[in-house]
């Protein structure tokens, strides 16, 4: 059982994803904050339980990082939809995971190694993203009237950053001949 456990804690979080938008649309705050909040307390889970026992799988390999994308970009779409989120963040979210999966095929395509585990700056950039998300989810959750503006700036700064050093990485990649590590 602990074997399935990880790729199942994923599985949820991907379905969690369209509950979660769709409960910010509803007006349904505390439960989207509750959504939100154990979807990624699932993916702290699934890591430690995969790490610790040592049951990682290729399928997890692949879930793990789409079910955490989805619940981002869902949240993020809903929370513009809400008018809580500015557009240029929610474009910069999706451009930048745009631009990384699309890297990645054009590596495999080229034949080059993706990378083997994500940058530093891609994880605070991931980690920045949820706690925007989880600040604005509280904040509707409990009608806090605050400027976050600037909320808004730090994280697509993080995210922006993190985009560069992927594009950095990947434009090595192809035009020097350098594989990613």
């Amino acid at each position: 059982m602990i074997r399935h456990l990880p790729n199942l804690l994923s599985a949820l979080r991907l379905l969690a994803a369209p509950l979660a938008a769709w409960l910010i649309l509803a007006g349904h705050d505390i439960a989207s904050l509750i959504v939100f909040a154990l979807a990624g307390s699932s993916d702290a889970a699934d890591g430690y339980v995969a790490r610790r026992w040592g049951v990682t799988s290729s399928v997890g390999a692949w879930l793990d990082p789409v079910a955490d994308k989805l619940l981002m970009l869902f949240c993020f779409t809903a929370l513009y939809n809400v008018h809580v989120t500015p557009l240029w963040l929610l474009m910069l979210v999706v451009m930048r995971d745009a631009a990384i999966i699309a890297g990645y095929f054009l590596m495999r395509a080229a034949h080059l190694p993706p990378l083997k585990a994500p940058l530093r700056i891609g994880k605070a950039s991931t980690v920045v993203q949820v706690l925007y998300i989880f600040a604005m989810l509280l904040m509707l959750a409990f009608d806090i009237e605050a400027p976050m503006a600037q909320a808004a700036w730090i994280c697509g700064l993080f995210t922006l950053l993190s985009g560069v050093a992927y594009a950095g990485i990947f434009l090595r990649g192809v035009f020097a001949g350098n594989k990613p590590a």
